[in-house]
């Protein structure tokens, strides 16, 4: 008798173990379930919200753009510089602009401004890069094909040596030669004439540069 019952009594322990083995398995497969699951949803959470206050963002940034546009226009003076009377706007944006003006005198522009410390470019510049110049007090010199050689390079070099400038083509404005600052511009007949070395005076670091003292050095030099 005592030994059926040790060995009953055995059999319901070794069960019984079993059974709590079993037990502890399913508990700590629901645990692992129920990580997961937490860290799906909270996966979810952050991609939802990373995505929300993405799609606000763009959506604020296209409002201030919209709502922030150049308007106005040129006008002429005795002195024979155009100067824009109206808004220019000042907000950074990653697109192309539409300028009202060639070679733009100021409006949205890319935050990333072209080196203007006397350098010259020998192609052609993106306008939202150069009207960020323009910002920081740079005189901008333009030339088509049409203006001579001996032109070209004398006004480079009056630019080489003039620090808050630059200089590159534009054929797609309407003069051989044009001088842009924040909103003034001129055109001139040859690099000998004097209103080039008036409005560099005039405008460079002027009283129209609306960031004063900006760096006109570590930006684009291409």
């Amino acid at each position: 008798m005592g030994s059926a019952k040790n060995k009953g009594s055995a059999a319901r322990k070794a069960r019984i173990e079993e059974m709590r083995r079993a037990e502890q398995s399913r508990e700590r497969r629901n645990r692992i379930l129920t990580i997961a699951a937490s860290v799906v949803v909270v996966a979810g959470l952050v991609v939802g919200g990373v995505v929300l206050v993405q799609s606000q963002s763009d959506k604020s940034d296209k409002a201030k753009a919209d709502s922030d546009k150049t308007t106005g226009k040129f006008v002429a003076g005795k002195d024979g510089v155009n100067t824009w009377e109206g808004t220019l706007a000042r907000t950074h944006v990653n697109t192309s602009v539409k300028y009202l003006m060639e070679p733009p005198v100021g409006g949205n522009h890319h935050q990333a401004w072209m080196n203007c410390n006397g350098d010259v470019y020998t192609k052609e510049l993106a306008n939202e890069n150069a009207v960020h110049s323009l910002e920081h007090g740079a005189v901008w010199v333009t030339y088509t094909n049409k203006a001579s050689k001996a032109d070209v390079a004398a006004l480079a070099e009056k630019v080489k040596k003039t620090p808050y400038t630059l200089m590159s083509p534009d054929e797609k404005q309407k003069a051989p030669i044009m001088l842009s600052a924040w909103g003034h511009q001129r055109t001139v007949t040859s690099a000998s004439d004097p209103n080039v070395g008036k409005f560099f005076e005039t405008y460079v670091q002027g009283k129209q540069t609306p960031e004063p003292g900006a760096a006109c050095t570590g930006g684009l030099s291409e």
